[in-house]
Order: C-alpha cells, then structure tokens, then sequence
C-alpha cells in the first residue's frame, strides 16, 4: 500500500533527441525501455530543460561563458525537432484497492505526449499551467512503472535578427511563454527556448477523496484585534459510493523549540456523492490579535500553518494539504499628494524600496536552495518589494516560500511585454497569443497556485503594454476584489462600515489584492502607459537629489550599471575578455568607453555617458588593469545606488511613494543592473543599498548638503542626535558637530543642518564625512554611514596614492561550526590615534547576530594571507599574532601600520584553502552571507561583521580582507 501523500520524481530521468530515437512512446514504456545512459540516452535535467540537459552531459560548450553561446545552434536554425526531446524514468508505486495516484506536473514548455506503462495522454499547450493525470488504472500490478514524456518547444520560436533586440523578431509573443528566450538587452538567446519538464513532477497518492486548491483569506474588524480566517476548498471524490467524510482544518503556530501551539481545530461532517466534485467553505475560524505577517523592516513575518485534512469512513486519511499563512491586509490606491501609488500592509503606508527581478537562471536550474539565497539577499539588501517582470516567468511556489519567510512584497505580472505585443523592429502582434483562451486558462492556473501567499502584493497584466481589451476584461473580472479589500479613505476605515455580503471572501478566484492592467499605468510611471520609467544607466550621484530627476510617485523602473569583482570576469570569461574598456576621450572632454566584444556580448553598460555624465570610474584615475577597473567600479557601484535610494527617501511621501531598480540581478552572467552576479558574489552596489534602505537612516543629501533622517517606521525617533565627521587623507578631522537632541516624525524624512565643511576654509579637494545617528541617552548607533566625497567640480584622483598608507588594524574573530555551515563573527578595528578626543565612542550600528546555542566551537588562527601579487611584506607592515589570554574561543591579529587614517572600502571574502592550484583559479566559496562589507573606518572604530557560508565536502575555508588602502590579504583558516 502506497503513502498517502506527494511523492517527487526528481532523480534517474534519462533524455534524448526524438530524431535519434526509432521507437514510439508505447514501445520505451512496455518492451525497449532504455536501460541506462547510453547513446542516444544521456542522463537528464528534470526539473529543467532540453539545453541543460545537453549542459549536463557537456555536449553543448557553457552558453554563459565567453562568447561560447554563439557556438549553440539556435531553434531557428535547427529547426522544433532538433530541440524535441524524450525524457524517461521509472517509479515504484503499489496501490491498495481504494487508493488513487496523479501523476502531476507542475509546468511543461510547452506542450508533451505523456506515456506511462503504453498508455498515452497529450498535454495541452501552455507553459504556465499545472497539469494532472489520474494514472490509478494505469500502474503495474507489482509496483514497478515506466514513464516517457515527449516535449515539444514552443510552437513561435522566432529568429533571432542579426541586430538583436529586445525579443528577437518577437515571434515567442504568439505563445503562452517567457518572452525573453529570444534574447533582451541584458541578454543573449536562449537556443532552445527554455523547452522541458521545467518544473516539478511528482505522484500524489490519495483515498477515495481528493483535495484541491483551497484558498485562505484573513479580514480584519476592531482595527486588526479580531481577525478571520475564511477558507475554500474542492472535493473530488473518485469512488463509486457516497464517501462519508471528516474534513478537518487545524491552524497551527510554531513557538521556540519546534513545539507547535494549536490555535484552531474544526471538523465537518460531509457526504459527497460518487464522482461529484464539490466547493465547500468552512465556517470562519476567529482569531483575537493573531501575530500579524510584515514586510522586511516593518515587524516580524509571523506564519501559522493551515492543514486540511479529509477522513473517509471506512478507509480512514483520504488526503491532506497544507500552507504556510500569513495573516496581514493589502490595501493600494493611487495616492493624491504624489500622484503614485501607494501601498498600505496592515493599515501602514509602506514606502516602496525594491527591484525588478527576472528570474533565478536562464537555463531555469531553479532550487529551494538557490531561491533561498537570491530571496535573502533581497531582504539583506533592506528591500520590501520585488517585481516579477512580464517577459519572465510566472514564478514558482518556492521563490514565493522564502519571500513569505523573508517579508518580501511580491508584485507578478502575466507575460504580456510591449515589445512582444505591439512594438519593436519589425512591429509585434498588437493582440498578444494567438490562443487568448490559453492564456486565460494559464492566468488562473496560476492564480490559484499563488494566491495563498502572504507576499503577494498586486497582480499586473503586463510590462510597459496592457493585455488585449477582452484579455485585460477578463482579467479584470476575475481578479475584482472582494468588499473587505477594496480601498479605504483615509477618513473612513472601520470594516463594520463596508456593505455585508452573503459571499464569503475565500470562494473568490483571489479577491484580496488588486489588479493593474500594466506597469505603467493606474499610479506607477505617468499613470498612463507613456514611457516615463527608466533611465538605465549611469547618473551624476548628486542627480537623483533633484526635483528634475523623476517627475512621477513611482517609478517601476530606474537602472544603471554593475561591474562584478574581477575574479567573476576570469571565472565567466577567456582571458580575451579580461581586456578593460578604452578611455576615448572626446573633442567635448567627456569620455568614451569602447569595451571589448566578450563584455559587449555580455550586455555591459558603460560607467560614462558623454555630454551628460563623465566616467566615474576614470574619476579615480585611468585604470591600469582588470583589477583596478573592477575595484574602482565598485567603488562607483556603492556610490551609486546608494544615492539612486537616498535621493528617492529623501522625497518620501512629498513627491514619492516608490521605486523599483532595473534590476537587482541576472540570470546569466550579464555585465549590468545587477546587485549579485550569477555565480552569488555581491558587488559593492549591494551594501551601498543595504545602507540606502535602512528603516532608520542618516544621509547627506548630495544636491543641497543637508543631513537628513529618514524614519520609515511607524513609531516617533526621540532623544536622538546625529555625530558628523569629516577626515582628510591626513588623518584628521577638521570638521565635527554634534546636533542638539532631535524628535523625527514617523514615516518622515527630515532635513537635520547643513554639513558646511565644503564651505570653510582651506577645505580639503577629497575628503570622508561620517554620519552617525544615535541614542542621545546611551550612545547607541541606529545608523552609520560613509562618504567618500570631492569638492564641486574635482574628481577621486588623490584617492591613488592614498593606497600607499598602512593603516594599523586589529581583527578579531569566532568561529562557529554546524555540519557544513559555518558562521564566523569578526571584530574589525582601526587602531591609528584618534586625533581628539572630543568624537563619540566609536560604535557600529551592526549588531552583532545572535547565534544558536547548538553550534560547535572551534578555534582558528589567523594567518598571513598570500596576495595574488606576492608582495613584499617588510616595511609596508608586519603582522604580529596574539592569541587572548581568556578562553573564549576569540582569535586576535594585529596588523601594524605606521600611519593614521581611514581604513578605506575594506571587504572580505572566502576562499577555499588549497596548497596547489592553477594560477587565475577561482577559489571562492559562494554564495556568502555578510552581516556588511565593503565598509571603511575611521580611527579608533570598530565594525563587527557576521560572515555565514556552507563549505563542499572536504574543503576548507579561508577568509580573507582586503581593501583600498590594505593589499596584503588578512586570512583565517
């Protein structure tokens, strides 16, 4: 007898080109089953696709390496069947007499002949859209099944112009797909237009009655003290007798220690006749000040788990379902102060600071585990919202899972995009897929997959474009919101006030959360489908401060460069493509960068833009190398998006409500709008927006030189004071004030004093200000942040032989080990004289993370690290081991140095130790989870940093420090 429950066929596929394959689907699944890899079989990527498959089997060169893309034959030229796989495997299920198993799989691109046991069935077309397939008659009396699904791609591939664009020639618009597999301007085509089994496959075992698609909404009276939990679910009972059931919703929570506190029980007595499918809504369960699900920076993401449960007489646990829940209210409506659009959780505003996302990897090798990284990341970086673009993908339980966990707000979009759906060169079918009923049909597949997910925010028809008219109707209609959802005004917003109705809230397709026909319409852009997103590439900092920048409340759309660190240019590029731009310069005395072909192919942007903005990384100085190009673009990176974030907070709520990057990553190894490259290295842009979107928040405002606090929380900031510091090349600090204690306003950004030191005399041409805010009352630090700045008009150049210097630091560091896990807390200090005494105890606003009592302690000592360059030692410092007398398990290097000053853009990395190695191997263990990095010191401060990372088996790790004014690598083993 066969588990009750969701089996996942995720392993043993074996794949092959149906031209190579001379047997029908009946035949691989009764008498020739293939028997292992061997030609034309090969080991299969399931879930995946066709292109991953042939990765896998390294029969096809790494299409995100160098230009090695252009060496995969294209769909348009090797014609459907090239790319029309068989994917095969076989399971072991043995059913008792009253049980039923599906065969289910959870998206296919784009249409497949399924064959288990000889037996066929033809999946529909459609790549967004779940199928499921009663096999119960179908299995192997032993136990012992063969299964063979024939894929087809998509039916409109397209060709690929030899100018490129945005969707090829646009003919992938035809169908219900991604629309980017044509290639975009952040990316290259993909050959075989992501065709496979894509996503999950698996076999659900169940009595006599099946359980389908319940749906859980909240509504909240008595300004969120009483809560209801409303629920619907289908019943389908497959038997031929009225089955008499037990149908049971439990509502869980988890308390410390894994102990589960039962907040709800409710069972329902139920007779359903044979073969009927049935709806059936549970009476609304009552919560009084249930723990409330936020947003990243509002309050916790509380979850309860819901379970439903059906008990059959005479047979006993028929199914069961369950889904993470959380309990929280949307509300948005186009705000009249700004003219954006504005979103309310819980009854508070949330300032909308976030990017657009397009999807995990190109190949689509998605995984719990590299979504839970990617989801992560988003929340360290301090963002509350992602946007899933509509050339993408609808995408996947799990992305939504971590966003739930991480307090991600999602806003998902169907996959219309203008330039598939009615411009571009040539111009596109203007009515979107030719089959609009698929499209539908794909729509609320969808829907209901997603819908019970706390994170979900909006519902978009479309990128830049809105769906056809009776497309976009439908839509509308389907997604129209239940009375307890729709917008209330500010004056009026008691819920026993809104009109009763007999239909309860969860037998709405959704219901909660609204619906915007594009991304540019209703509040975001001009609210009226112009193009006024963007612009996309780099900016003057001090640009994004002015009222002239962006004229809109939200802006779904602004973008502008991301270099990687150099070691993911030599890991994802042949040496030809370590070649840095060249510097033009121009008759104007801007400056052109003219790239080499690998980083054209990889969509760079350029770091100039001539006759608007000069090129930022040459501020620093003409860069020599690979690596000097690449750590002065982080140093531009950091600058950047930190200001493209502070300059939008600095007008919160007076002229914006939000702002979305383009784009916070990518799914291939593209030179652009990233955060995080492809291989999970953050770069620098990364920790300038961490700083940016802190909840509360000290920054200099770069167009008027004012200091502000932003305060997006809901609660007043009071008995606070801000600490600024300027430090010169010197080592001094000319400059310092302290405020008088202030009170800053909830959801309020505020301009303190003018920071004047540009004004005074003699002031230094390149100089450092630190911002503190902090407790009046203890000194405590609520933010921290550091500026590397120029006097009007000057550049960085005095930045170059400030690598020269040798700052003294002393780094102190805990190892905590759990399995492969590690998580190491590091103590970073720049020891130099403090030149007065007048500054604040130097203290981080990072606190240090708690750790679980379950780790095992280890000691590890630090070691001099080797740099790529071999240096010298001797004069430049010598580093002197002290181990702490106290057993604590802390480690303490010293590295002296003879000179005072800024420890200057230091940041770690870790690596996998190895005695031998080939030179230019990378040696990186990713992805890394830092508490900060890319940070600087002034004298007598100290940043603690928590460092967590998994290590493969049999490595070990090293981790390393380095910075502007510090080459030679601090390590720990």
């Amino acid at each position: 007898m066969a588990v009750i429950g969701k089996t996942r066929l995720d392993s043993g596929w074996l794949a092959a080109r149906s031209t190579e394959v001379n047997l029908t689907g009946v035949q691989l699944t009764t008498t020739h089953p293939p028997t292992g890899p061997s030609s034309p079989w090969m080991q299969a990527a399931v879930p995946g696709t066709v292109l991953g498959t042939l990765l896998k089997n390294n029969l096809v060169p790494d299409p995100f390496y160098g230009l090695e893309n252009e060496a995969i034959i294209d769909i348009a030229d090797s014609g459907r069947e090239y790319y029309t796989f068989w994917f095969f495997t076989t399971f072991q299920c043995k059913l008792s007499g009253s049980e039923h198993v599906d065969l289910n799989f959870r998206a296919i691109n784009y249409s497949a002949e399924v064959y288990l046991n000889g037996h066929k069935n033809v999946l529909p077309k459609g790549m967004f859209r779940r199928h499921s397939l009663d096999v119960t008659d179908i299995l192997h009396p032993n136990g012992q099944n063969m299964l063979a699904v024939l894929v087809h791609p998509p039916d409109h591939p397209g060709k690929i112009p030899p100018e490129g664009g945005q969707g090829g020639d646009h003919e992938i618009g035809k169908d219900v797909a991604a629309q980017y597999v044509e290639g975009w301007d952040w990316m290259a085509p993909i050959r075989d237009r992501n065709t496979g089994i894509w996503d999950e496959v698996s076999l659900s075992v169940t009595g006599p009655v099946k359980i389908s698609d319940p749906h859980l909404v909240s509504s909240f009276f008595d300004n969120y003290k009483r809560a209801y939990l409303h629920t619907t679910t289908e019943l389908e009972n497959r038997s031929a007798w009225v089955a008499e059931c037990l149908l049971n919703i439990q509502v869980t929570t988890e308390l410390e220690g894994r102990i589960c506190l039962v907040e709800h029980l409710h069972t329902q007595n139920l007779s359903i006749p044979p073969g009927a499918h049935v709806q059936y809504t549970f009476p609304p369960l009552f919560f009084y000040k249930p723990n409330l699900w936020w947003p990243n920076g509002m309050g916790k993401q509380s979850l309860y788990n819901v379970e439903i449960t059906v008990e059959v007489k005479g047979f006993g646990e028929s199914d069961s379902w369950s889904h993470l829940f959380g309990f929280r209210k949307i509300e948005s409506y186009i705000d009249n102060a700004t003219g954006g659009r504005l979103f309310k959780v819980n009854g508070h505003p949330v300032f909308i600071r976030g990017g657009n996302w397009i999807l995990s990897d190109g190949l689509l090798r998605l995984s719990k585990k590299r979504y839970k990284t990617d989801i992560k990341f988003h929340a360290d970086m301090n963002f509350n919202m992602l946007r899933c673009w509509g050339g993408g993908i609808a995408e996947r339980p799990e992305f939504y899972h971590y966003c739930d966990i991480y307090g991600l707000l999602v806003w998902q979009e169907f996959w219309i995009t203008g330039d598939c759906d009615g411009r571009g060169i040539p111009v596109s079918n203007p009515n979107g897929p030719l089959d609009h009923d698929l499209f539908m049909l794909c729509s609320r597949d969808t829907i209901k997959l997603l819908r019970n997910h706390p994170s979900l925010a909006l519902w978009v028809g479309g990128n830049e474009q809105t769906p056809p008219d009776d497309i976009n109707t439908a839509l509308k209609n389907d997604l129209k919101l239940h009375p307890y959802f729709q917008s209330l005004s500010e004056t009026r917003n008691a819920l026993e006030d809104l009109p009763m109705t007999s239909e309860d809230p969860s037998q709405y397709l959704d219901g909660t959360r609204i619906y915007i026909q594009g991304s540019m319409w209703d509040g975001f852009a001009d609210g009226k489908g112009d193009f006024t997103d963007g612009p996309y590439e780099i900016q003057n900092p001090e640009d994004f401060f002015k009222d002239s920048f962006y004229n809109y409340g939200f802006n779904p759309e602004v973008g502008s460069v991301g270099m990687p660190v150099a070691a993911t240019i030599r890991a994802t590029m042949p040496p030809e493509g370590w070649q840095i731009p060249l510097l033009k310069k121009l008759s104007n005395g801007y400056t052109e960068e003219i790239s080499n072909p690998i980083w054209e192919y990889h969509k760079y942007i350029p770091y100039s833009k001539p006759s608007l903005v000069h090129d930022q990384i040459e501020l620093y100085g003409s860069p020599k190398d690979l690596d000097d190009f690449c750590e002065k673009a982080q140093l531009v990176n950091y600058i950047q998006y930190r200001a493209l974030l502070e300059g939008w907070t600095s007008r919160m709520w007076t002229k914006y409500t939000g702002v979305l990057i383009w784009k916070t990553q990518n799914p291939w190894t593209g030179l652009r709008g990233q955060f995080y490259d492809h291989l999970h290295d953050q770069t620098a842009g990364f920790y300038g927006c961490r700083c940016a979107a802190e909840p509360i928040h000290v920054q200099l405002n770069l167009a008027t030189y004012f200091i502000e606090v932003v305060n997006t929380t809901s609660d007043e900031l009071s008995d606070v004071a801000v600490e600024a510091s300027v430090w010169d090349l010197e080592g001094t600090c000319p400059y310092y004030k302290v405020t008088e204690k202030l009170s800053v306003p909830p959801k309020r950004t505020l301009p303190i004093i003018e920071m004047k030191y540009p004004k005074s005399k003699n002031p230094k041409p390149v100089y450092f200000l630190l911002l503190k805010l902090f407790n009046a009352s203890d000194y405590g630090i609520l933010s921290r942040n550091f500026y590397w700045l120029h006097l009007p008009g000057g550049d960085y150049k005095l930045l170059e032989p400030y690598r020269k210097k040798k700052i003294p630091l002393k780094i102190t560091s805990k190892v905590l080990i759990k399995g492969s896990t590690y998580e190491i807390q590091m103590n970073v200090e720049n020891t130099s004289k403090k030149p007065t005494n007048k500054s604040l105890i130097y203290k981080s606003n990072v606190a240090d993370e708690q750790i679980g009592n379950d780790y095992e302690m280890h000691m590890m000592e630090p070691l001099q690290g080797w740099s790529e360059e071999r240096r010298e030692v001797g004069f430049l410092q010598r580093i002197y081991r002290h181990f702490s007398r106290a057993d604590d398990g802390l480690r303490v290097v010293e590295m002296n140095g003879n000179d005072s000053g800024v420890a200057f853009f230091l940041h770690f990395s870790v690596h996998a130790a190895r005695k031998e190695g080939k030179e230019g191997e990378d040696t990186r263990i990713l992805p890394v989870h830092y508490s900060d990095n890319y940070f600087s010191l002034v004298p007598g401060e100290t940043m603690p940093i928590t460092i967590s990372f998994e290590v493969p088996p049999g490595v070990t790790p090293r981790v390393t420090l380095r910075g502007w004014n510090y080459h030679n690598e601090h390590s720990v083993c």
